[in-house]
């Protein structure tokens, strides 16, 4: 039996996470008191996407919900507050997301300051519209039709605990220090299944809710970078290769499953609870 051991939500696309006991699940993944996961983005001018492999020091960007806000924070700066309230007068910005162009919500030039000086770099800050639907690819869905909001490409990653353990077991025998799980920045961690286990997963059930892993996580650079420090590190990449190379993936190394929601839209999850792990076979 599984359990579900740590939920995790990122407001603000490749920012800081949010640990919570419970989150309320969508169909584009985790919502905690109206915040709904990768909801907000950091953009370039252009409108392209940016991520701690461009910017680091996202990763020092730490958000809270607090008194109707999104309360975000940066080492020597002052807090910024976003409100909840979506603004519908915001204008709109169109936004590059790996293949998708989506029509996004410009969030303003003060925050747009706040950023740039948090992260080092020119950008503006764009929230995901409620009237836009951004559909995955049902390449790896088998035709089942999923959504997400700024997340890569599905709703929601998840990681056994196992995995890690056996990925810090390799780094410690080669004379490096152990990785915490937020450098793989998962949704959903579980234990009591084997190391990378969750890669042979058909569903992940429990009272009413189904979670169908689909698509292995191809790994990019930035479980290099510590998150404590927004300083890039020794990269495990050089240790994940030498067994987590996927011939599925065109030889990506992959750790983690992307997954969609099947079943329980508007249900909670919460630390701690029990999940039926169903092999496919």
């Amino acid at each position: 039996m599984a359990i579900l051991s740590e939920l995790v939500l990122y407001p603000i696309k490749s920012c800081a996470g949010i640990s919570v006991p419970e989150a309320e699940l969508s169909i584009a993944g985790l919502s905690v008191d109206g915040v709904h996961d990768r909801e907000w983005m950091l953009v370039s001018r252009e409108g392209k996407f940016l991520t701690q492999r461009e910017y680091p020091r996202m990763a020092l960007v730490r958000p809270q919900v607090a008194d109707g806000a999104l309360v975000v924070e940066a080492p020597g700066m002052p807090a910024l507050r976003l409100p909840l309230a979506f603004d519908a007068a915001a204008p709109a910005m169109q936004v590059q997301i790996w293949d998708h162009s989506v029509s996004a919500a410009d969030c303003g030039d003060a925050a747009a300051a706040w950023f740039a000086d948090a992260i080092g770099g020119p950008c503006r800050l764009v929230r995901f519209r409620p009237d836009i639907v951004r559909p995955t690819s049902t390449r790896w869905t088998g035709g089942v039709p999923a959504q997400a909001l700024f997340a890569d490409g599905y709703p929601l990653l998840l990681i056994g605990q196992a995995s890690l353990d056996d990925l810090n077991a390799k780094l410690a025998a080669s004379g490096r220090a152990p990785l915490p799980m937020n450098r793989f920045r998962p949704n959903l961690v579980v234990e009591g299944i084997e190391a990378f286990e969750e890669d042979f997963v058909e569903s992940f059930d429990a009272d009413g809710v189904a979670l169908r892993p689909v698509k292995p996580c191809a790994r990019c650079p930035i479980p290099s970078i510590d998150q404590a420090s927004g300083v890039a590190g020794p990269d495990p990449i050089d240790i994940l290769v030498t067994y987590r190379a996927n011939p599925r993936m065109e030889g990506a190394v992959c750790m983690g499953m992307n997954c969609i929601v099947i079943d329980g839209v508007g249900r909670r999850l919460f630390v701690g609870q029990q999940l039926d792990a169903s092999i496919a076979f």
